[in-house]
């Protein structure tokens, strides 16, 4: 089971890097005018992830997604910091840990720019 849901996982961040890669959907920007952008899969996660936190306590689910907003916020200075993805066997793709949560995402080099694929609990 366990090893179904992780390459079930890992099929839903394929499917949103060819997305990105084939423009077959539109990526936002994380904050207007940033070079980082978001795919849909990541913005569902995570409002699976806070509804959860916030069953428990709503502070907690504030706490969660303020620090993990200052990450993403400062990634592009501390990218060299983050290991190559576990789900992909590409340089380009690193994972953001982050309080029992992962979140791969994608550099691309030619864009400039950086992709939040997903955000999955570890």
């Amino acid at each position: 089971m366990l090893i179904e849901n992780m390459q079930n996982i890992k099929l839903q961040l394929q499917k949103e890097l060819e997305n990105y890669i084939d423009s077959e959907v539109e990526f936002l920007p994380y904050y207007p005018g940033m070079s980082i952008l978001v795919s849909n899969l990541y913005k569902e996660q995570l409002k699976e992830i806070l509804k959860l936190l916030e069953e428990g306590n709503k502070s907690n689910a504030k706490s969660f997604e303020l620090y993990l907003d200052t990450i993403i916020v400062n990634m592009q200075t501390k990218v060299k910091k983050y290991k190559q993805s576990i789900y992909f066997n590409d340089e380009n793709i690193k994972d953001i840990e982050n309080q029992g949560y992962t979140v791969p995402f994608y550099i691309d080099e030619k864009k400039k720019v950086y992709v939040l694929l997903g955000i999955l609990n570890s």
